[in-house]
């Protein structure tokens, strides 16, 4: 069964319409990448996907697993199993690492009429995923991304993805801020929680990312639409050569979407 189906969304922001008819299918095990500049609506995209409330979806529709996504609130869809990956991470302030995500945990498990983990299942489950990750348990200790720096802060979340195990990982240009050694960290991180089962839409400016997780299909986006899709080979293209031949393609009524 298909993932995720988009058919011709169309979003705005108050008066502003930014998303312009996004048609998009992602399957079980395969990992997207959304391309673009700066105002093309790939943040837009990934927060309507994750259901933040300042957005009104216009025209189209979202199916997850087959079923509305765009009826379900956030925590309904969290609790599915779609995981967002924030480009600005929240501070929680005496929220533990631990407790936080081990409610989570719970949480979705309730959602899926499983068990609920007790203490020492779950310490064993983080504990195994702070192994494959690499990642020192003292990260266990601390209150969610507090006092965190730029790549601690992303890094805690690719920790937090393979913890909740979500169906669709969204993240949302995890790259930003990141020096050369912690990109090299997230991408790898990335890289070993892939699964035929999960799907990740991953959302840059930037091909150097792609370096690190080389995704199945890429896909650009200008003006609130895919505009063309392809596979690693596009990317490297728009590193090369920029947007303007796109821009050109748009223009002239060429694009794929």
């Amino acid at each position: 069964m298909t993932l995720l189906e988009i058919k011709n969304l169309h979003a705005a922001a108050g008066e502003k319409t930014i998303l312009r008819g996004i048609n998009l299918v992602i399957n079980p095990g395969e990992v997207h990448a959304i391309m673009g500049l700066n105002g093309s609506g790939k943040s837009t995209l990934a927060n309507v996907l994750s259901g933040k409330d300042e957005y009104e979806v216009t025209q189209g529709e979202v199916l997850y697993e087959g079923e509305d996504l765009l009826e379900k609130s956030p925590e309904e869809r969290a609790r599915a199993g779609i995981f967002m990956a924030f480009q600005y991470p929240v501070e929680l302030p005496g929220v533990n690492n631990t407790y936080f995500l081990k409610a989570a945990v719970n949480a979705i498990r309730r959602e899926r009429g499983e068990q609920e983990l007790d203490a020492y299942d779950f310490m064993k489950l983080v504990r195994e995923k702070l192994k494959v990750l690499d990642i020192d348990e003292s990260l266990l200790k601390r209150d969610v991304n507090t006092g965190f720096s730029g790549g601690e802060k992303k890094r805690n979340e690719i920790f937090q993805m393979a913890v909740l195990n979500p169906r669709l990982a969204i993240l949302d240009e995890t790259d930003s801020g990141l020096d050369i050694d912690a990109l090299k960290a997230v991408g790898s991180g990335v890289t070993k929680l892939r699964s035929p089962e999960r799907a990740v839409l991953v959302i840059t400016h930037y091909q150097r990312l792609l370096n690190h997780i080389e995704p199945d299909f890429v896909h650009i986006q200008m003006d609130g639409r895919i505009v063309r899709s392809g596979d690693r080979s596009l990317a490297l293209r728009v590193e090369e050569e920029g947007y303007s031949w796109l821009e050109e393609e748009v223009r002239n009524g060429l694009v794929n979407a």
